[in-house]
């Protein structure tokens, strides 16, 4: 277990623990690092290996499914099937503190969505959150927490609940906002509002024309 410190912007140090970072999503381990919302795990989306890494380090059941975080609205198609609706509100709130419910494409493992055809979608808004989801995407994202203790906001609440079971933990030195994303679940034409956080059912509606 690691813990580099590093700031808000991608450059000097930062870059440095990025790289590190990257390179241990790649070979299959698990990193620790902010986001806008609260600290989440990231590990390869498509690594099934590393994504039982994470349900086993948050003692989480495998039954709940795990969300994906990518950088941009392009790699989103990498897992899930695009259509007018999850494009309009990609467009509208992302990246920013929303999650996405959508039909997810066949790249995605089952194990990630508790074999779901469903996945959850996020484009952090935190700059290294991003770097991440670029260098080493899609990336598993999920709460720094075990099952069903409070969402970490900083790295050591992090590293209280993980320990070893993570291999890096990234401080970006601030505290994460703490308040949870609004989690949208599209079906089809249908839109059902399955969590409301900071984006509000109101400006879901207007974006959608509803």
């Amino acid at each position: 277990m690691k813990v580099r410190k590093c700031g808000f912007g991608i450059e000097g140090e930062t870059e440095k623990v990025i790289d590190e970072a990257v390179g241990i999503i790649l070979s299959g381990g698990l990193v620790v690092y902010p986001t806008e919302t609260v600290y989440g795990i990231g590990a390869c989306a498509f690594d099934q290996v590393a994504i039982k890494k994470v349900y086993k380090a948050k003692e989480r059941p495998f039954d709940m499914p795990l969300s994906i975080a990518v950088h941009d609205k392009a790699a989103v198609a990498r897992i899930a099937v695009m259509t007018p609706n999850l494009e309009k509100l990609i467009d509208a709130f992302m990246p920013g503190p929303l999650t996405i419910i959508s039909n997810k494409t066949s790249a995605v493992p089952d194990i990630a969505t508790s074999m779901s055809q469903k996945v959850g979608i996020r484009i952090p808004d935190h700059p290294i959150a991003l770097e991440l989801a670029r260098r080493a995407g899609p990336i598993i994202t999920t709460s720094a927490n075990r099952h069903s203790h409070p969402d970490a906001v900083n790295v050591a609440d992090a590293k209280r609940d993980l320990g070893d079971a993570v291999d890096l933990y990234i401080d970006c030195g601030c505290p994460a906002s703490g308040k949870p994303s609004t989690i949208i679940w599209l079906d089809g034409d249908a839109v059902e509002i399955v969590r409301q956080g900071e984006i509000t059912k109101e400006q879901v509606e207007d974006v959608l024309g509803r």
